[in-house]
């Protein structure tokens, strides 16, 4: 016989109707610690069963491969089933979703931090380049979750309610709702939204949250798209030096220099100076560029010093390099600029993809004094971090291998300085006191000879040729002499122009190396401000200096620590 809430009173005994219909079957579960007997309905316990159970998928489900419109839909239905679970006797509201999208953003975030903290302590030795690229591309993941969190706003707020409105009629009486009206009304509400203005804006949202393996979102097209992978096959594409300039572009608008690294890993900057420098070190010390064809063309290209959007503007209206179009570039890519590393990266990948339609020659700002003394060191370290002298080394490396000169076409010579002496007029020791002496002017043949494997300017010996070709400037003084004011370099005038032109059987010179700055105050020379001078005018042909950085210096001493 059934005990009546009368007689349970009367023991002392609460029991608590879930459902008022008496005529329903109820399970009681005595707990008699505590006082109280529970009286259940069985239909609704399958049912808050099968919520735990819709709560228990969702939780180990990944959400990668869905659109805003399935997140939302899924969001809605955990929520419910919560709801469900935790026995709330009211309606879910988009406040509800918008609050469970926020917990999840928060959870991401959180999950990001660790990620990060983890892979700081990680050690990277012994991983082959696959693993090396997971662990940067979690890396960078995870960086970018922190810095611009996704927000969650919705477009039309009633539209939800309007959804969640089908659930209501059901749980007005009660917390309880049948699972095939939680389905039938999600699927409603799935349908309706259609349009993407109706969605909630929730990108990325809820991917980190259930445990989702990192290493599978990492390989998502729809994640972060501004990050650099070396190319699996070490094959330079057009497509993936185009992307590299575009993704610099955006990157050095968009986003912090500590940052970087994070686009551009260090793995790819090891890649792509060891795969240039493999080229690079193959080249003579003065290179011959052979452009033969009606249609074909040289462009030259003067001093740069990382203005990287100066250099995009030269693509945009020159045009890359193709097989009909050549480039020579006279050196000093970096320093005094602030994208140093963005100009000499994608020049060392327009090498890689066609090596003989692009010339990179040594300036005298690829140097480890230089680059030291005029910022492209601290624009490492700022950019790389604790990795800056591991990436500011390999670039030193790539510089040793530039070759000094090159002869276009047999009849003009390019180079960053200019002249140098015979390696016969070269002192055996560094003088004590620098004097101003006459010294012979050296020849093609002569420079081929140069061991430019070296960082530094040498005082002596015959490698002080690489010196002299670096730092030499012209004079409207006859003669060949050394630099009295500076402790590197010659000064040569007319004469030797008409001397080296005539015994090379050559026609135009173009060298770089002097900006506006420098020739401010020399009356005698071009001020530079259109990006060329006119410097000597002889019988065999004539001397250009070349200066390609507009509005130069845009950037004192470039990026301090």
């Amino acid at each position: 016989m059934p005990i009546n809430g009368v007689e349970m009173m009367r023991m002392g005994i609460m029991s608590v109707m879930i459902h008022g219909d008496s005529s329903k079957p109820v399970k009681h579960v005595n707990d008699h610690s505590s006082g109280f007997v529970l009286v259940m309905d069985p239909h609704k316990e399958r049912i808050k069963t099968g919520c735990h159970k819709i709560l228990d998928g969702m939780n180990s489900m990944s959400l990668v491969n869905l659109d805003d419109q399935q997140v939302h839909s899924l969001v809605m239905m955990r929520e419910i089933a919560r709801g469900v679970v935790d026995d709330q006797n009211r309606k879910v509201t988009r406040n509800d979703v918008i609050r469970a999208l926020r917990r999840s953003i928060l959870k991401m975030v959180c999950a990001s931090r660790d990620i990060i903290r983890l892979l700081s302590r990680m050690s990277y030795e012994g991983l082959d380049d696959q693993q090396m690229n997971l662990l940067l591309r979690m890396n960078e993941i995870a960086h970018r979750i922190i810095d611009k969190q996704p927000r969650v706003a919705i477009a039309r707020p009633n539209l939800l309610v309007e959804q969640v409105a089908l659930l209501d009629e059901g749980m007005r009486d009660s917390p309880v709702v049948e699972s095939s009206k939680i389905g039938d009304a999600l699927i409603d509400g799935a349908q309706s939204m259609s349009n993407d203005d109706d969605m909630l804006d929730v990108e990325h949202v809820l991917r980190f949250e259930n445990g989702m393996n990192v290493a599978q979102e990492s390989l998502s097209p729809s994640c972060f798209q501004q990050f650099l992978l070396w190319p699996p096959d070490n094959c330079i594409t057009l497509e993936w030096v185009q992307d590299m300039m575009s993704t610099f572009e955006h990157v050095s608008q968009k986003v912090l220099p500590s940052a970087f690294c994070n686009i551009v890993p260090t793995i790819l900057v090891d890649k792509l100076t060891d795969a240039a420098s493999s080229i690079l070190c193959e080249e003579p010390n003065c290179v011959e560029v052979d452009c033969e064809g009606e249609d074909s063309r040289v462009i030259v290209v003067g001093d740069i010093h990382g203005q990287f959007h100066d250099l995009l503007s030269l693509f945009k209206h020159a045009g890359v390099p193709s097989e009909s179009q050549f480039y020579v570039f006279n050196g000093n890519y970096v320093g005094k600029g602030a994208w140093g590393i963005e100009v000499l990266l994608v020049l060392l990948a327009w090498k890689v993809l066609m090596p003989h339609r692009i010339y990179l020659l040594c300036g005298n700002h690829e140097s480890r004094y230089y680059t030291g003394r005029y910022g492209f060191e601290n624009e490492v370290w700022t950019k790389y971090g604790k990795q800056g002298e591991y990436v500011y080394n390999k670039f030193l490396e790539c510089f040793k291998v530039l070759p000094l000169a090159s002869v276009i076409a047999n009849c003009v010579y390019t180079t960053h300085g200019g002249f140098f002496r015979s390696k016969h007029s070269a002192p055996s020791r560094k003088p004590k006191h620098r004097k101003t002496q006459r010294v012979d002017l050296g020849s093609l043949a002569e420079l081929s000879e140069v061991k430019r494997a070296r960082i530094g300017s040498p005082y002596e010996g015959p490698n002080i040729l690489l010196t002299d070709i670096l730092w030499s400037k012209p004079s409207k003084r006859n003669g060949l002499r050394e630099n009295a004011g500076r402790k590197y370099g010659l000064w040569w005038g007319p004469d030797c122009t008409e001397a080296f032109l005539k015994r090379h059987n050559l026609k135009l010179i173009i060298r770089s190396h002097e900006g506006p700055d420098a020739r401010a105050g020399q009356d005698d020379f071009g001020n530079m401000m259109i990006g060329y001078s006119l410097d000597h005018d002889v019988e065999s042909g004539k001397l250009y200096t070349l200066f390609s950085a507009p509005d130069y210096p845009q950037v004192h001493m470039c990026i301090c620590n």
